[in-house]
């Protein structure tokens, strides 16, 4: 296989990633198709369909079928990803997902877009904050929300050689590109970005760029944080976790996700049994969503660096003396 190719801009959508990633690997594996509920422009799966038009199938407008399509094609061989947003890709389809494609374990790559509250304009009904909660509930589905456009074409590169079912998040707006220098995704691992004791910031997708700003805010004020991009809300890497609560003493988890049944409560389940800590969350508050710009939302709703730094001090307050 050869290694995706990655960009230089600043900015740039996940979901773009995700369109360039398929083209890059319906060149190297003749058996990848491609199916979408009606959105190709939106999911970028059309960048597919113009390149190998007989490998892609567009269901329409209904989304249990697109999955129940997907279930066949993997069990004739094939490697189908399968694209809609992500509040109907998770949640119109979920009883399919669950009994078309994870319990007989098949080999069906789903990736929905317009996921969380940066969809923006298209309000809380299409805002999906919910869907890591409904997919890493399915027993052995692996559930994964990449932070940049780099690292989603690592992801998208990476699911087509894993096998088993997988449920990806990507993003619509173009949000920051990080810098790394020799990073490769593994499903199941976190990234390290930054090393500090005083508390660990967990967080994914475009909440890993607001953390990075956090951290640099922190360090202003003597605080120093260990930073983890948990891109892989499902399995968690346990034992980076384990070791950075050992470290720090002390968690806030930070995704554009509801605060409950999300990444944050995925580390508050597996810290609980093995080594409790003060575990803050910042997400949405167990509250819809609503239409506006997606920056200005995510200001709205205390989802940007400052709100981080708040929370990280709070949980610092309740560290062990």
């Amino acid at each position: 296989m050869g290694a995706p190719s990655q960009s230089t801009a600043d900015k740039k959508a996940t979901r773009d990633a995700y369109g360039e990633a398929l083209v890059e690997l319906g060149a190297l594996k003749s058996d990848i198709v491609v199916l979408d509920a009606d959105l190709s422009g939106s999911t970028k799966t059309a960048d597919f369909r113009n390149k190998y038009p007989d490998r892609f199938f567009n269901i329409g407008v209904a989304e249990q079928n697109l999955v129940g399509h997907a279930a066949g094609l993997a069990l004739s061989g094939f490697i189908p990803f399968a694209s809609s947003f992500a509040m109907f890709l998770s949640g119109r389809a979920w009883e399919v997902v669950r009994n078309s494609v994870v319990y007989p374990k098949l080999n069906v790559k789903l990736v929905a877009s317009h996921g969380g509250i940066t969809v923006g304009e298209d309000g809380a009904s299409h805002q999906c904050i919910e869907d890591f909660a409904i997919m890493r509930v399915i027993p052995e589905m692996t559930v994964i929300c990449p932070a940049d456009f780099n690292e989603t074409k690592q992801v998208i590169h990476a699911i087509a050689e894993y096998k088993g079912p997988v449920y990806v998040r990507v993003g619509r707006p173009a949000i920051p590109l990080i810098v790394r220098d020799n990073y490769k995704f593994q499903i199941g691992k976190a990234e390290v970005l930054s090393e500090g004791k005083d508390v660990c910031i967990i967080a994914c997708g475009v909440l890993v760029s607001e953390a990075m700003i956090a951290v640099e805010l922190l360090k202003e004020k003597g605080i120093h944080a260990s930073l983890l991009n948990m891109a892989t809300i499902k399995p968690l890497d346990k034992e980076a976790i384990l070791s950075k609560a050992k470290e720090c003493g002390a968690i806030v988890t930070a995704e554009e996700h509801n605060v409950l049944g999300g990444l944050g409560s995925a580390v508050s389940e597996f810290l609980s049994e093995e080594y409790p800590v003060p575990i803050l969350k910042v997400g949405m508050k167990d509250t819809f969503g609503k239409s506006g710009t997606w920056s200005g939302l995510l200001d709205y709703f205390g989802m940007r660096a400052k709100d981080i730094v708040v929370h990280v001090e709070q949980a610092i307050a309740k560290k062990k003396t």
